[in-house]
């Protein structure tokens, strides 16, 4: 088993429309890589940004967050942890790259999962999830973010589709994707030849 954490910071960064199973996964992954000893930090990338109003300047809160991602991770980091499961919408796109490469260093290595589902599927998922009045701004707002993410996606992103999918399994494959799990550490399946 892989006590001892990567030499070089690496980061799975796991996004995905509202609703498609972005924290769910990333726990799962969590488990799976405790099951298997592989040192590892989570942090859910939505609440690195929840202050209400936005900083003067940052609208999207985008500055705020990657203080915030600098901040955990060195804290992270000085425990002498080297990955990290990162999950938030649009965490996968190109251009969220250099807030990891400043806040873990330039020279992360970051791997992109990206999930998918269907219209019908998150909108089943989230009219479960939102009870409150944002259900209607959440459907749009997902809609409009699918788009997004399947038209400016790097070449190197996996896409995992997740309709229809047991979260063990879209787990499993979420660990492949990353390399952390050796054939000697299988989990349930994972790096088992």
């Amino acid at each position: 088993m892989d006590r001892t954490p990567a030499k070089t910071a690496q980061v799975l960064l796991i996004g995905g429309r509202a609703g498609v199973g972005k924290t769910t996964v990333g726990w799962e992954v969590s488990a799976l890589l405790r099951t298997a000893g592989v040192a590892h930090a989570v942090i859910d990338g939505d609440f690195m940004g929840m202050v209400h109003p936005a900083p003067e300047g940052d609208p999207h809160r985008s500055a705020v967050t990657e203080r915030n991602l600098t901040a955990v991770w060195a804290t992270y980091a000085g425990l002498g942890h080297r990955r990290l499961i990162y999950t938030n919408t649009v965490s996968v796109l190109g251009e969220s790259a250099g807030m990891f490469h400043r806040a873990m260093g330039p020279d992360v290595r970051i791997v992109r999962v990206l999930l998918t589902a269907t219209d019908e599927t998150t909108a089943l998922r989230l009219s479960g999830r939102e009870l409150g009045s944002e259900l209607a701004g959440e459907l749009a707002g997902s809609a409009r973010k699918a788009r997004l993410l399947d038209r400016e996606a790097p070449a190197d992103t996996v896409r995992i589709t997740t309709d229809g999918q047991p979260v063990p399994a879209l787990a499993r494959e979420v660990v492949l994707a990353t390399g952390w799990v050796t054939g000697s550490e299988g989990v349930g399946g994972v790096g088992r030849g």
